[in-house]
């Protein structure tokens, strides 16, 4: 075969490689094996440009094993042989003794000083840099002017399916971004446990960014829920609502994160922030619907004791009965005002327990002594609320379910306010009210709302001790 088939062949070939898949690194090793073979030399270097650090990386050759070498040898752009081509935008060519040359650049794996001659030409798409090849001979050689535009058209070939490659890789990835989106967004929708959306936000975000760790942190600094382990690089993306920042998503790998990547964090993070208010406001409503459940339990209590009345032998005084009813409705309504309204201003807690204490033991009647001990705290009134859920949650267990006497302190302890309300009943469990919703929603909203603590012993009665930061 002349040079001229050869030559063609060989184009018709690279066309035909490059064309063969979308895998880039399986491209490269064909180019860098016909094209080897095809000029009959003894080597071909294929290198592609990295933007981002400024240098080409070398990715395929024929004659040395890249996966033989303990680190991929590097070029800056206008260093080395190699660099030259690819900072000049030309060919450049040496016919003998090119380790001799002062561009050329020694790599202890790679032996380049073996070779006597060396083409190199810049890998270009539409004049835009995105490598360059080499092709090596032992034996001096010069090359042709048609071999080295043959080896430029080659050049241009494998741009083209850099170029393919690069879009196919980068439509993979947002394939891989939308999916891991959707299974967020469906763990978010459909779930109502706060607790298994911040499960599946970590355990999604670690499959789609190949993270070792992540992690959701709230506002307070608690981990909502740690997986993996921490690594050297680490992206901490916010979590915000309404402009309000409440946390933020921790993300660790062994090796950096890249823009794109960090664009799909940071839409995970939106997502885990609509996840986080989504779960506080379906505990809003389980609270609601406890309230009104409790107002429609003493309402009924009310209209109980209306019939009783109503169907008593003895003398009734009308007034008294109606003042009685009165007192006990306005005492509902009172309280749940109470329990539902947000302050801006500050709150005397001693003053606003009071209240609760005495709406709640005339509305439920019961005949219990409740003692109190209350130093003055004062708080932000949105935290009042959510205390006052708690302590009427509380008083009303201890009111209904213990003993004679209820007694209730209020102090500070350092930096924390400790709110305790003891009984002399039987303990938790001994009349057959053992820990239900009313206590699940005092500890979400102490965890939640007052960043606190909720301790409770049960020993010659019952003790439950709430400790928040004043």
């Amino acid at each position: 075969m002349d040079t001229s088939a050869r030559h063609l062949a060989l184009l018709t070939e690279t066309i035909a490689a490059v064309n063969s898949s979308l895998d880039l690194q399986e491209v490269l090793e064909l180019v860098a094996s016909k094209v080897a073979g095809a000029f009959e030399t003894d080597a071909c270097f294929v290198y592609l440009f990295d933007e981002r650090a400024g240098e080409l990386i070398l990715r395929a050759t024929h004659g040395t094993r890249v996966d033989e070498m303990t680190r991929r040898p590097r070029l800056r752009v206008g260093e080395g042989i190699t660099g030259a081509a690819a900072e000049t935008r030309a060919p450049v060519m040496l016919p003998a003794q090119a380790h001799l040359d002062p561009r050329f650049r020694t790599f202890p794996n790679l032996r380049e000083d073996e070779y006597e001659s060396i083409l190199a030409v810049p890998i270009l798409m539409r004049e835009k840099l995105e490598g360059a090849l080499n092709v090596r001979t032992r034996e001096r050689r010069s090359f042709s002017p048609r071999e080295i535009e043959l080896l430029l058209a080659i050049a241009a070939q494998v741009a083209t399916s850099i170029e393919h490659a690069r879009l196919y890789g980068e439509a993979q990835q947002r394939v891989r971004e939308l999916e891991a989106l959707a299974r967020i967004s469906e763990a978010v929708s459909e779930s109502l446990y706060l607790e298994e959306s911040l499960e599946a936000i970590v355990q999604t975000t670690m499959e789609a960014v190949g993270a070792t760790g992540a992690a959701l942190v709230l506002e307070d600094g608690r981990i909502a829920w740690p997986e993996g382990r921490a690594a050297a690089y680490a992206v901490r993306m916010p979590l915000r609502w309404k402009g309000r920042r409440i946390g933020e998503l921790v993300c660790d790998r062994d090796t950096p994160f890249g823009e794109a990547e960090r664009a799909l964090l940071g839409s995970i993070a939106n997502h885990a922030a609509v996840a986080l208010e989504h779960g506080r406001a379906v505990l809003r409503g389980v609270l609601a619907q406890e309230i009104h459940h409790r107002v429609k339990n003493n309402l009924q209590t009310v209209a109980s004791l209306l019939r009783l009345q109503a169907r008593s032998a003895d003398g009734i005084d009308p007034r008294k009965a109606l003042d009685d009813s009165v007192s006990r409705i306005l005492a509902i309504a009172a309280v749940h005002e109470l329990l539902t309204e947000r302050r801006d201003d500050d709150v005397e807690l001693a003053d606003l327990i009071e209240r609760i204490r005495a709406m709640l033991v005339q509305g439920l009647g019961v005949a219990k002594r409740v003692e109190a001990e209350l130093e003055p705290v004062k708080v932000a009134g949105s935290r009042a609320t959510a205390l006052a859920l708690v302590f009427s949650e509380l008083l009303g267990n201890a009111l209904e379910h213990g003993g004679s006497t209820v007694r209730v302190t209020l102090a500070r302890r350092g930096g924390d306010v400790v709110l305790a309300i003891t009984d002399d009943g039987s303990g938790l469990g001994g009349d057959g009210a053992g820990p239900g919703t009313g206590l699940s929603i005092v500890r979400a909203l102490v965890r939640d709302e007052l960043r606190g603590t909720l301790a409770l012993e049960s020993e010659r009665g019952l003790r439950v001790e709430v400790v928040f930061p004043a």
